[in-house]
């Protein structure tokens, strides 16, 4: 079974994904989220990560909480609109990481939950993440999460297991565009 690394944003975006993965690959986590505001809000989200992924019995790395330098890539777009420039610089930061990761690491694949939430463009990430993979000479794995009810399943089953689920994508922008 080959070894893929798993970008994760956040425990019910990755959930079903994780599950689906598992089926056909040696899944491990990356929770790498530098762009997630305040840091109490980031250590919710990772909390439940870690809460969910251990009886699961999947792995979970955790990769650095860098914030500065999420604000230094994204200077002058803090006006951006939610899914705007500043969102897909913000992408491309976590998917060139988690695919850095993973080539250092001997992984062979590489996914992401990013397409797991409602308002997440499976257009716009999915040929971000193949661009880091494949500039490392990794497969990258494009999926929508949300289609075909992987959505409602995911909301389901982060209920179902008592997960942390947070109203707004990360950054302190996004908290002001979902007011």
């Amino acid at each position: 079974m080959k070894k893929l690394l798993l970008h994760v944003c956040c425990g019910p975006c990755a959930i079903y994904a994780a599950r689906q993965l598992q089926k056909n690959y040696q899944v491990t986590l990356f929770f790498y989220n530098p762009n997630i505001w305040p840091e109490q809000e980031y250590q919710k989200r990772l909390a439940a990560v870690r809460c969910w992924s251990e009886p699961e019995d999947l792995e979970l790395v955790t990769g650095a909480f860098n914030q500065e330098k999420w604000y230094e890539l994204i200077r002058g777009l803090e006006n951006e609109p939610e899914s705007g420039q500043r969102c897909l610089i913000c992408y491309q930061m976590r998917l060139l990481e988690a695919a850095r990761y993973a080539k250092e690491n001997g992984f062979e694949c590489l996914a992401t939950t990013l397409t797991s939430g409602r308002n997440k463009k499976a257009a716009v990430i999915n040929p971000l993440g193949l661009k880091a993979a494949e500039s490392l000479g990794l497969e990258f794995i494009e999926a929508d999460w949300k289609k075909q009810g992987g959505q409602a399943e995911s909301c389901r089953l982060a209920k179902q297991t008592g997960l942390y689920r947070q109203h707004y994508c990360g950054c302190e922008y996004s908290v002001a565009s979902n007011r």
